[in-house]
């Protein structure tokens, strides 16, 4: 199983040892001593899954090892990042079709992935040589994640709020830059909050303790960039909240989908400010990630980027559903409504916006005759009359339209522009630019209406980071046995040495509480029970289920 990070390999293997599946890792994180070994007791057929770094596939132990023995199935996990059009492009897996190659026979191929577009996953097809393999999608929804947008005029306020309201949950917090996590997770602590940290900028040992912190829940809040958590599998995490806007949807679904793991309710809220657009083009512009690339090449990743932020924008700014538009950008349809979103929440109003479009329509139809190109934001700018340096350098603050829509709030005046987007009034060119299309005659000239959906104004103050789900969707739950039980849990973890989840997650234990087994059988019913769990654990959560009914029914 090849596998990119090794939080996440280790993670894998201890869930598939307790599950009674033979498994280890082979990766940086073992000593010379230790990584022979492991070699050698899979040359001698110890274990049904061995996972690797993709950095490690070139190694001349690795491929002497691999030579030695009859690999039955190279199952590649984020595939996504084979493609360099995918969020995670790493040039390590590249390699993978060449070590498969080298094997003088053919494995079966697997490759898995949450969040591909078709693009990409045509590009998992080619890069990796699968032989007309057979395809299948799952789906996108995960129909217990609620999501939420919002602006707030304070996020460090709002993410305090949030948090707390969250009552000692476990949660994220994503940040875009390393000064931000630091920000917030001090923040977090003055607050009384107990919140630890993960960035590229911490050692590796802060990282491995931090982390380890979070993932046995010694510290139930973790403030951290993208470098943490790719594919991480802890299941209790009951929020993630995204202090800056991501750079792209697929960035932004892989995160948030970190919640919920074990199927219980979650919530994804989002606090966006228009300077997360502008920090995110800079990220973009200065990113290393091309640097073994061509300059076409290069050029062409940095566009693509930059239209998938435009598409992360709209997700901000949109009035429609939030889940209809994830699933829409991912190619799978939804109905328009799925009443479990901050929009759907706020409810949706349908506005005639005819006079607003032709003021935007008119400021993109005058720049150009300035023989010049703007983006959404640099329009947006004009329109409000901003007093920008670089507007009035260029002359800018001379257009006829500068100022007109001043008194029009941003994100709505940013939302119209990506709509007459969207319905090909304007296209976008090379670096998100924009230029009429012939379709906009028809708004300036020819009386035509243009009117679109608005969600309703909603008090910031209405939802929480674990609220806004149903009351207890585990239906009249008894917290003080659930206690017990997590506690049971909790002392099975700490002498196994792994994580509480491991054992079994929270939404088996709701389950346990719902039905309450005294028996083998029945406790072979709850959900997330498989034989192997039931040998090892039953008997110690059974005989304390039947303690607490023998007092308490």
């Amino acid at each position: 199983v090849i596998s990119p990070l090794i939080s996440l390999m280790k993670d894998q293997v201890n869930s598939l040892i307790q599950s009674g599946i033979s498994a280890a890792y082979i990766n940086s994180s073992l000593t010379l001593a230790q990584y022979n070994t492991a070699l050698e007791r899979a040359r001698a057929g110890a274990y049904k899954l061995i996972y690797v770094a993709p950095e490690r596939l070139n190694a001349p132990t690795f491929i002497e090892f691999a030579h030695s023995v009859k690999i039955s199935m190279i199952a590649v996990d984020e595939a996504h990042c084979v493609s360099q059009w995918g969020q995670d492009f790493r040039p390590s897996y590249l390699e993978i079709k060449a070590f498969a190659d080298s094997l003088g026979y053919r494995p079966t191929m697997a490759a898995f992935t949450a969040t591909a577009t078709k693009a990409v996953r045509d590009d998992i097809v080619k890069m990796l040589g699968l032989q007309e393999p057979f395809c299948i999608t799952t789906g996108f929804d995960r129909k217990n994640l609620y999501f939420s947008v919002k602006e707030p005029s304070d996020k460090l306020a709002e993410t305090v709020r949030l948090v707390r309201d969250a009552e000692g949950q476990s949660g994220i917090i994503y940040c875009a830059t390393r000064k931000n996590v630091e920000l917030v997770c001090e923040t977090l602590n003055q607050s009384g909050i107990a919140c630890t940290r993960y960035h590229a900028g911490l050692s590796e040992e802060e990282r491995r303790k931090n982390q380890d912190d979070f993932i046995y829940d010694r510290i139930r809040v973790m403030a951290a960039t993208n470098a943490f958590g790719m594919g991480i599998d802890k299941s209790n995490v009951s929020f993630v909240i995204h202090f800056n806007m991501p750079k792209d949807l697929e960035s932004y679904y892989q995160e948030a989908g970190r919640a919920g793991r074990d199927g219980s309710e979650a919530v994804c809220t989002l606090l966006f400010s228009r300077q997360d657009i502008r920090l995110n083009q800079f990220l973009i512009e200065n990113s290393n990630e091309t640097a073994e690339l061509t300059g076409e090449q290069a050029e062409a990743l940095k566009r693509r980027s930059l239209r998938r932020l435009s598409d992360m924008t709209r997700y901000c700014t949109a009035g429609s559903c939030l889940r209809e538009f994830i699933l829409h950008y991912f190619g799978e349809a939804a109905p328009q409504r799925c009443n479990k979103c901050s929009n759907c929440a706020a409810g949706f109003s349908e506005e005639d916006v005819t006079v607003e479009a032709q003021k935007i329509l008119s400021c993109v139809y005058r720049i150009s005759q300035r023989h010049m190109r703007l983006g959404a934001q640099s329009v947006v700018d004009i329109l409000r009359g901003s007093q920008k340096k670089r507007l009035a350098d260029s002359g800018l603050d001379k257009l006829s339209t500068f100022g007109i829509m001043r008194d029009t709030n941003a994100l709505k005046l940013r939302a119209i522009v990506e709509e007459l987007v969207r319905r090909g009034y304007i296209k976008r060119g090379d670096f998100q630019t924009l230029s009429l299309t012939g379709r906009a005659r028809g708004i300036l000239f020819d009386g035509e209406k243009f009117s679109m959906v608005f969600k309703s104004s909603v008090s910031p103050k209405t939802e929480t980071a674990g609220g806004a789900r149903t009351e207890k969707s585990y239906g009249q739950e008894d917290e003080l046995l659930f206690e017990l039980l997590r506690q049971q849990r909790t002392r099975l973890a700490q002498l196994a040495g792994v994580p509480s989840y491991i054992i079994f997650s929270d939404s088996t234990l709701h389950d346990m509480c719902a039905k309450k087994p005294v028996t083998a059988e029945e406790f072979l019913e709850v959900n997330g029970v498989g034989r192997m769990k039931a040998d090892r654990y039953g008997e110690k959560f059974i005989s304390l289920i039947a303690d607490y009914r023998a007092k308490n029914e």
